[in-house]
């Protein structure tokens, strides 16, 4: 019962928060400069016209009264209507995180079992010449910037050796494998800027699971290392990393603005750059809240994952 009383407050937390970053994200939207009929009507369009315009959208009202018009709506998934595009914002959002979903995907499939794998091999050759050259590695290519490595990625596997496409947009009727390779470079430096952490998430995971007293168990029951790794080590080693790895599926659905647009990927942080540049307010306000939405609900899905799967996270939660 304690468990389910710590899972409702945890989900009362989650609600609470993304009450207070809608209403941080529409006041935000109102400070910003610009007019919301003069947006869609032109900079040359009569002042009448902007100002009865204005009075038909609601936004000549108080601040408060355009909120809660705002806010009621947009709980029943009713954003408003594109400023720059001039359609329903709802399907526009929801067609980005289809798209940063995908990519989103591929990354995570080859994220995490080169992490786990880079990871338990460094953590059984602690201190070896192996052990040393991965975590050099992973540390060194965390700090290159994505759109760096993006980059190069690009110019040398998509223009000089021509092994994947530049565009990370797929022909109109592709199929699964087809839109999957064409992710694949697009998820090259994303992979490479979080495999180093997962991987001495994992290392450090393994190096002291090897010196548990389980493990010393198994070792005596006469387990085979295999079984000795994957039975027992590894289940208590990867117990850490996956609040780690559902926070950073939050900043892969929602944070690649620079990958998206290198790659001319239509997704999630490409919609939020494109309103921000437009000063398409309903489209910004929206994608921000979807974008930390994802945030704070990966957040939560991996404590509560990671609560039910350490006995120890729920003792402290108890306490």
């Amino acid at each position: 019962m304690t468990l389910y009383r710590t899972i409702a407050a945890r989900i009362g937390s989650l609600l609470l928060t993304l009450w207070l970053v809608s209403a941080l994200v529409f006041f935000a939207g109102q400070v910003l400069p610009g007019d919301v009929g003069r947006v869609m009507l032109g900079p040359f369009a009569d002042a009448e016209a902007v100002a009865a315009l204005n009075q038909k959208l609601g936004t000549d009202q108080p601040v408060l009264v355009q909120y809660w018009r705002w806010f009621e709506k947009a709980i029943q998934g009713d954003f408003g209507v594109s400023l720059s595009l001039r359609q329903p914002v709802g399907p526009l959002v929801l067609e980005s995180l289809r798209n940063s979903a995908a990519l989103a995907g591929v990354s995570l499939a080859l994220l995490i079992p080169l992490g786990i794998g880079a990871g338990i091999v460094a953590g059984l050759k602690a201190g070896s010449l192996v052990d040393r050259a991965i975590v050099f590695s992973g540390v060194s290519l965390g700090i290159v910037p994505d759109f760096v490595s993006g980059l190069l990625l690009l110019i040398v596997f998509g223009l000089w050796l021509n092994w994947f496409p530049i565009s990370g947009v797929a022909p109109v009727g592709s199929g699964f494998w087809t839109n999957s390779y064409y992710l694949i470079l697009p998820a090259l430096p994303l992979v490479l800027n979080l495999l180093g952490y997962i991987a001495r998430m994992i290392r450090a995971g393994v190096i002291e699971a090897v010196n548990a007293d389980y493990t010393r168990s198994a070792v005596l029951k006469g387990l085979t290392r295999r079984e000795i790794i994957f039975r027992h080590m590894l289940p208590n080693a990867l117990t850490p990393t996956i609040a780690v790895i559902a926070t950073q599926s939050g900043f892969l659905l929602g944070g690649l603005i620079v990958i998206e647009a290198l790659f001319g990927i239509q997704g999630l942080g490409n919609l939020v750059l494109t309103a921000a540049k437009g000063r398409d307010f309903p489209t910004l306000e929206a994608g921000v809240l979807v974008i930390a939405a994802i945030f704070v609900v990966s957040a939560t899905v991996g404590d509560l994952i990671q609560m039910l799967l350490d006995p120890r996270q729920r003792r402290r939660a108890a306490a």
